[in-house]
């Protein structure tokens, strides 16, 4: 029987197709809210008949010069031959027929050349800009030979969002699909194809970039707001498509619909807005119209469609589009598409005088029964809310995570839960996970000594007992009360002579990376260079102060300064401000490098050369045995590096006590870390006092040296790393693991090495390890900020005895050999 409806359609392509690839189609990312959002912001917009007014509508529509049948295009979707063999080639067929356009994706299963032969209507070029951009430019040079009209850019998708249906699934894309127009390589897992291959640092600069390579109309696809769409228009874009890529990116991101009213609003007619994600009726053009699109892009039914039926499936979508598109105009009395105004919608949460449509307010909407926090109203109040007599005393309240920070929705803060969960639903499981110190070095009756320690040291000052008193139960001075006590530290351990002035206590470094981040980051142009693999604490932060982070990659020896120099030019090309770079250059997490002494001299001459600071971050020289390189502050003579520091790995873990030393001058007097106490003031106000007293108590004792306190530790996490090393040699020798694909670099301190393996060192391969061989580790890709480490593992020694070490090599190897022969 044919098919009614775009969703019997779907049903129908559902039984035909493998469960793993409906999944990779129907999909969305992280819980699939955005995925969902997208239909049900379309559910509960409803259309307003119109009385004895019959007419027989006409739907067509020009955009850039070129006539559509019908305000409906074909999305990019990637590999059209998944479904179906003849791929994109049966989709341009039907949609030419239907007069209606094809946006091509980049990872289209089908040449260019052919299919532009066998389409009778526009087509246009999705592009993702790669790493190399030669790549990009050969695709972009094929596609205009061929005669494509115009690149609608993803700007969404620095890395492809975490879609769980394809993780649990292990998804994989089967022998013969592959992208067409792009150059041999590893495509099988797309996910891990875009982490490695798409650049993360693009700007508005690729506007002019893309256009300088063939002439081309340029579309940005990914905009949900009115500041994007702003900014769209002043890179000169010629078109904006409203998308949260179909919910497959960031999940939490507000659909498409509520947010296309603010970006019409932005635009006002200067350029064409379309609109995709969960278009599913000829009703729902008929909304998007009238709340300011000037056409949809229709994305999975047209896979449903090709999968159901071929040339045919594709083609009964469109019609099913168009006759109920029809269908609509008719009842409600509109002639043609400029009669799509929005009194013709009557949708649930927004404010009639606040939406602006393309120039034209939205007086005539009646919102129904939801409270005005959804409001989408562009800077106005929504006093003029109808709301079926329903106020916002009637029940209790309901935030939307689209109105949270879009931090909050990022899986990487979602990383430390996930293992947490692991960790507690597999108690006796042996963890290589945690970064902790090893308790067993620590005395609880040592805490009141180190407390007495400080106030004796606060009386030998010649301070009164009303002044120690204050000191301890007083919030104290934000910059920190111990700041003398450090200095001398510093002085003594590691050879770095600044004034105690230039010091800020902190509440761990944790706090001290935000303070220099978000002081450093000051306008949209400015950039953060972080080694990759990196800790997650620095790019968290950067996610949480929305500022740009672009990964420098790592090699094996650790940090190159010719890489860092690199992608410096790079970010300059584009129009970009590098102002730091962040590392760990002792023994790193995660990875356990180590960057050599040459190469720290380099890369201060590379700072000074380029006028830009380093924000270094040792915490595990003081853990690690023997003689430690100087640290790039202690070689620093123009003031370049702003250290980092941190007692939670060396005297007292849960004083939670850090400190940054930035003593570099700032214009008009003072020096920088006059500027981080000021934002201290904001966000801790100041360290606790008595955490302070307990840091301070074991420096005096020791004579302010940590080197001192940390002998017997840093002996015994050299021995745990040293243990793990050769239990690891044991259970898979060198020709074993030369046969596997397996191997692993060799710290010579810290807590962390890295492992590579021949499969996906993922979260579904981490739970299979934890409930088959009892097992924990944490997978590399989470501390790849622009994508990578997906068959890595990184491993831990502190927090174990040389016999649980013993053991978790041994489960461990089990499970490498289990995987690696599947």
């Amino acid at each position: 029987m044919e098919a009614l409806t775009l969703a019997e359609l779907a049903a129908q392509a559902r039984e035909r197709l493998d469960p793993s690839v409906w999944d990779f189609i129907e999909g969305g990312a992280g819980e699939e809210r955005t995925l969902a959002g997208n239909r049900a912001a379309f559910d509960r917009t409803w259309l307003r008949p119109a009385v004895l007014t019959a007419s027989v509508p006409r739907l067509a529509t020009t955009i850039l010069g070129r006539e559509w049948a019908a305000p409906v295009g074909v999305a990019p979707l990637a590999y059209h031959t998944l479904v179906h063999p003849d791929g994109e080639l049966a989709t341009v067929r039907a949609a030419g027929a239907a007069g209606l356009p094809v946006v091509v994706s980049t990872f289209a299963g089908r040449e260019f050349d052919e299919l532009a032969e066998a389409s009778a209507a526009p087509l246009w070029l999705q592009v993702y800009c790669f790493r190399d951009r030669d790549v990009t430019r050969a695709l972009v040079e094929r596609a205009a030979r061929a005669g494509f009209e115009a690149l609608v850019v993803t700007v969404d998708a620095p890395r492809l969002g975490r879609r769980l249906r394809d993780e649990r699934n292990g998804f994989r894309l089967p022998p013969g699909v592959r992208p067409a127009n792009l150059p041999d390589g590893d495509y099988d897992s797309p996910s891990g194809h875009a982490r490695t291959e798409f650049d993360p640092g693009l700007g508005w600069e690729v506007v002019d970039w893309l256009r300088g390579l063939a002439g081309l109309p340029i579309l940005v696809k990914g905009v949900l707001g009115a500041t994007d769409a702003e900014r769209a228009l002043a890179a000169g874009v010629d078109g904006i498509v409203v998308s949260n890529h179909g919910g497959r990116q960031l999940d939490g991101a507000p659909p498409t619909l509520d947010v296309l009213p603010e970006v019409a609003a932005a635009v006002s007619g200067k350029v064409p807005v379309l609109l995709d994600g969960g278009v599913r009726r000829g009703a729902d053009v008929v909304a998007a119209r009238a709340l300011g699109a000037d056409a949809v892009l229709v994305g999975r039914p047209v896979l449903h469609g090709l999968a159901a039926g071929a040339e045919s499936g594709v083609a009964r979508v469109l019609e099913i589009l168009r006759d109920e598109l029809v269908d609509v105009m008719a009842l409600a009395g509109i002639e043609d598409l400029g009669g799509i105004g929005p009194d013709v919608v009557v949708t649930g949460g927004r404010a009639p005088e606040a939406v602006v449509t393309g120039g034209r307010a939205l007086d005539a909407v009646v919102t129904g029964g939801r409270a005005p926090e959804a409001v989408v109203t562009g800077g106005r109040a929504p006093e003029a809310v109808v709301t079926g007599g329903r106020g916002p005393e009637s029940g209790p309240v309901r935030l939307r995570r689209a109105d949270l920070h879009g931090s909050l929705s990022d899986p990487l803060m979602d990383t430390m839960n996930f293992l947490n969960e692991i960790a507690m639903r597999h108690p006796d499981a042996i963890s290589f996970a945690p970064g902790r110190p090893y308790d067993r070095f620590f005395a609880t009756e040592d805490i009141i000594g180190y407390i007495r320690r400080y106030l004796d040291h606060l009386s030998g000052l010649g301070q009164t007992a009303e002044q120690i008193r204050s000191a301890m139960y007083q919030y104290g001075p934000t910059a920190g009360q111990i700041r003398e006590i450090i200095a001398d530290s510093l002085r003594a351990d590691e050879g770095i002579d600044v004034p105690a002035a230039s010091i800020v206590v902190t509440v761990g470094a944790q706090e001290g990376m935000l303070l220099a981040v978000r002081a450093l980051m000051a306008g949209p142009r400015d950039v953060l260079l972080v080694s990759s693999p990196c800790y997650v604490g620095i790019s968290g932060a950067a996610r949480l102060l929305d500022a740009d982070v672009v990964p420098v990659i790592e090699r094996p020896t650790g940090l190159e300064p010719a890489d860092v120099a690199v992608a410096i030019e790079a970010q300059l090309a584009l129009g970009r401000r590098p102002r730091a770079l962040y590392l760990i250059p002792d023994h790193s997490n995660p990875a356990g490098t180590t960057v050599g002494l040459l190469a720290r001299r380099a890369l201060l001459e590379l700072a000074a050369r380029y006028d830009i600071l380093l924000i270094e971050d040792s915490p595990y020289r003081l853990v690690s045995p023997g003689a430690q390189l100087p640290t790039l502050k202690a070689l620093d003579t123009g003031r370049r590096v702003v250290h980092v520091g941190s007692y939670s790995k060396t005297v007292f873990p849960g004083a939670r006590v850090g400190y940054v030393v930035a003593d570099q001058p700032v214009e008009g007097g003072g020096v920088l870390a006059d500027e981080l106490v000021k934002l201290k003031s904001m966000v801790t106000v100041n360290t606790s006092p008595l955490s302070q007293a307990a840091a301070a108590g074991a420096l005096l004792s020791a004579g302010g040296r940590v080197t001192e306190l940390n002998t017997g530790p840093a002996g015994h996490y050299g021995e745990s790393m040293r243990l793990m090393l050769e239990h690891l040699d044991r259970r898979l020798p060198a020709e074993r693991r030369a046969a596997l694909g397996v191997d692993w670099n060799r710290p010579t301190g810290g807590f962390f090495l890295a492992v590579t393996v021949p499969f996906a060192a993922d979260n579904a391969a981490l739970a299979r390890c934890a409930e088959g061989f009892g097992v924990l580790w944490t997978p590399m890709s989470y501390f790849y900020p622009g994508g990578g480490g997906e068959h890595a593992l990184r491993l831990s020694t502190s927090y174990l005895t040389p016999a649980e070490i013993e053991e978790g090599t041994g489960r461990l190897a089990r499970f490498i050999e289990a995987e690696a022969g599947h």
